[in-house]
């Protein structure tokens, strides 16, 4: 006690209570246990125990006041300080081991599993272009599904949607790895439109399919049917659970009415999460994919070519395109996407090489239609040929701009401006079908004005009264004849109104009587002059034989 009376107040009290961890740490664990205990409220000051060493006056004021225990204190013992043995764990040597130690779903067992396990064990070059392609976007998945705490089959996902294809579209227009509707990317904020398609692009299609995959289990609290809603809409998951609940039947995924593809969606995926689990029991041999990342984020502040990104970098267009799906045209617009994917030891090589590069970044910007325009006429409004404009903004044959559409077009002057974070964000091309017009000529009718003759073939009275050089107010002749300028395509008589089906069947009938008795006299004057020729011919005959 000798000892524990020449410790200040603070520390006596901090010994008593950590009597435990006294015994394990010693001394010096004492000190740093005592410097960050609570203190309790102020007391008033007790008497020192005998040998105590007095605070100093000027000391004496800042030192907490404490109540000291009245129980005697228990002796200090010597102990071991060697900590307990911990069972450290080995990282992971490859993401496939990360993922199976990941793996928390409930397994799902029974014929329809067994079929697709037999399925994908038999396809090994399937299985093999599957996994090489995931290589570059693995790590980045299961990084966030960890971030998240979410069960580690959710991987996994994108080998049943799309076999981790970037560029899938289904027959349903389901687009990316994770196969988002353009209603459901939509409303996961995955923009589409002329220049990009999130749905495609590997870090925002992951974040949408994560937060909608957690909504889901939210909802139905079960991820079997969360899987199902994913594949088949959550409306119809709901239905069908309704539907068993008024029937008295179970809820559970297998115990659904679903559609064919809906109900293998789960076997598949758990097949597939077999196989990664233990792909000797397979025959299968999955390919090396290291747990590290494949590819950095970089964010870019100016439009820069494709094409010039792809350079500074060190790779190829292509590779470039393979890590960054979504960006549809030459140019990555810095409002829209700014931020690009590229190997991670190229991505360095990037950097490096953009700080020391002095040339233009982009040579191509966004134009708005001001109108609706021919392409020819926009290819010389942008100063660019036709061809190359059609080619670049994928504009068919015979189709005409209407106005709002952007097009990508060449920078020059006026147009050396990066793309506006709207334009990027919303651009859309309208196009409409390119009507060739003919020079045709029509006669008024009695009480025919300019407003009527238009109307009647679907035309402004201004066109009409330009393309004949009359005034709109002009009066007309009956039978004076007018230009017009119509479709091609379009006959002038469908341009004629229609006559009352009356009328119409009167002088179809009165037609028909006119033309009865003309195709009468022809075949009777046929048949007339047939005769005569046979008569004549047997005349003839008759003579000769004579």
């Amino acid at each position: 006690m000798t000892f524990l009376s020449s410790l200040p107040v603070r520390a006596r009290c901090c010994s008593a209570r950590s009597l435990k961890v006294l015994s394990s740490l010693g001394f010096a664990a004492l000190l740093a246990a005592c410097a960050n205990t609570p203190l309790p409220p102020h007391e008033p000051p007790q008497t020192p125990s005998p040998g105590a060493t007095a605070p100093s006056q000027a000391a004496a004021p800042q030192l907490p006041r404490v109540q000291t225990p009245h129980a005697p204190l228990s002796e200090i013992s010597i102990a071991s300080a060697t900590p307990p043995p911990v069972t450290m764990l080995a990282a992971p040597a490859d993401i496939w081991e990360r993922i199976r130690r990941g793996l928390a779903m409930q397994d799902l067992d029974g014929e329809l599993v067994r079929d697709r396990e037999q399925w994908y064990a038999s396809r090994p070059d399937y299985i093999q272009r599957m996994t090489e392609r995931s290589s570059r976007y693995l790590f980045h998945i299961v990084e966030e599904i960890e971030r998240r705490n979410l069960p580690m089959e959710l991987a996994l996902l994108p080998f049943i949607e799309s076999a981790f294809n970037p560029q899938a579209v289904s027959s349903a227009r389901a687009a990316g790895m994770w196969q988002f509707m353009p209603a459901t990317g939509q409303s996961f904020d995955l923009k589409q439109n002329v220049f990009r398609d999130d749905r495609r692009d590997v870090l925002a299609s992951t974040r949408a399919a994560l937060d909608y995959l957690e909504q889901l289990h939210a909802r139905f609290g079960d991820w079997h049917l969360a899987l199902a809603a994913y594949n088949w809409g959550q409306g119809n998951v709901n239905r069908a659970i309704t539907r068993n609940q008024r029937e008295g039947r179970p809820t559970g995924y297998t115990d659904l009415n679903m559609p064919l593809e809906t109900r293998m969606y789960v076997p598949k995926l758990q097949a597939v999460e077999n196989i990664v689990a233990r792909p000797e029991v397979f025959g299968t041999v999955l390919p090396s994919i290291g747990n590290h990342p494949f590819f950095d984020t970089l964010t870019i502040e100016r439009d820069m070519d494709v094409s010039l990104i792809a350079s500074l970098a060190g790779i190829s267009e292509r590779d470039f395109r393979t890590l960054n799906p979504s960006i549809k045209q030459p140019l990555v617009m810095a409002a829209g996407t700014p931020n690009i994917l590229l190997p991670w030891d190229n991505a360095k090589v990037f950097e490096e090489k953009l700080k020391t590069y002095n040339g233009p970044l982009a040579s191509w910007t966004a134009w708005v239609a001001p109108s609706t325009m021919s392409v020819s006429d926009v290819a010389k409004r942008v100063g660019m040929s036709e061809s190359e404009l059609r080619s670049v903004n994928n504009i068919p044959p015979r189709m005409k701009v209407r106005a709002g559409s952007s097009l990508l077009v060449h920078r020059n002057g006026a147009r050396d401006r990066d793309v506006s974070e709207f334009v990027a964000d919303n651009a859309q091309l309208s196009l409409a079908p390119e009507v060739v017009l003919r020079r045709t000529v029509v006669r008024a009718r009695k009480g025919d004005t300019l407003a009527r003759v238009a109307q009647r073939y679907r035309v402004s009275t201004v066109s009409v009264a330009g393309w004949n050089g009359l005034s709109v107010n002009a009066k007309l002749k009956s039978g004076q004849r007018l230009t017009l300028m119509l479709p091609k395509s379009v006959r002038v008589a469908e341009r004629a109104p229609a006559r009352s089906a009356k009328a119409g069947k009167a002088t179809r009938s009165k037609q028909a009587s006119a033309k009865k008795p003309a195709r009468s006299a022809k075949v009777t004057k046929g048949k007339q002059k047939s005769v005569r020729v046979a008569s004549e011919e047997r005349s003839s005959r008759k003579t000769t034989k004579r």
